[in-house]
């Protein structure tokens, strides 16, 4: 297995866009299915929620190569 030395992926506005998305799809699909669905899964629903919408947001304060 060779490995390539100071190869370095950019990142984009766009892959920001890419992982943004479908977090706060899904994040807001288990938000409601938390809040509608039920009871039994509330906690898992919630926490995968806020945990997928989190993620998505954090990505953004990444910062873009210029």
């Amino acid at each position: 297995m060779q490995q390539q030395r100071g190869c370095r992926l950019s990142l984009n506005k766009t892959a920001k866009g890419i992982v943004l998305v479908p977090c706060l799809l899904l994040g807001g699909a288990f938000l409601s299915a938390a809040a509608w669905g039920d009871q039994a899964n509330h906690t898992l629903a919630l926490g995968l929620g806020l945990g997928l919408m989190g993620a998505g947001l954090l990505a953004q304060l990444i910062p873009t190569d210029s």
